[in-house]
């Protein structure tokens, strides 16, 4: 079983691993409540933060691939924050010691609005005071 959503994209690490949870990842945030019922009839756990409404993070192994509306792969460009996405999102069951759960798979990811990360400037042109 799997299920459309729309949703933002926060902190996308589709080519990198993360250094935290050493996998590729990205957090589906603003879900609508139709979006989250659905998702927690898959078992899927869909955790709430003020600064980004109700949310799933995707997690993989592998990179995640991920595509503009139509079809063209956006490989290589860093994916912003506040990026818009139609995302089709599956689910897993796994255990892992003592512990198990229900992760969600995302299947399918389109980015619909696309916000390119441009990243940080040098210290230079952030602040032009002195550098204490």
């Amino acid at each position: 079983m799997s299920v459309q959503i729309k949703a933002k994209v926060m902190w996308a690490q589709l080519e990198r691993k993360n250094e935290m949870s050493g996998k590729y990842q990205v957090d589906l945030t603003q879900l609508s409540d139709r979006a989250v019922e659905a998702l927690e009839g898959m078992d899927i756990e869909v955790k709430y933060k003020d600064d980004k409404g109700s949310f799933i993070t995707c997690k993989s192994t592998r990179p995640i691939g991920v595509q503009d509306t139509d079809g063209v792969s956006l490989a290589g460009i860093d994916i912003g924050n506040d990026s818009e996405c139609i995302a089709t999102i599956g689910s897993y069951a796994w255990k892992f010691k003592q512990r198990s759960g229900v992760s969600p798979s995302l299947n399918k990811f389109v980015i619909t609005d696309l916000v390119e990360y441009e990243g940080s400037g040098s210290v230079d042109e952030e602040y032009e005071g002195e550098v204490l």
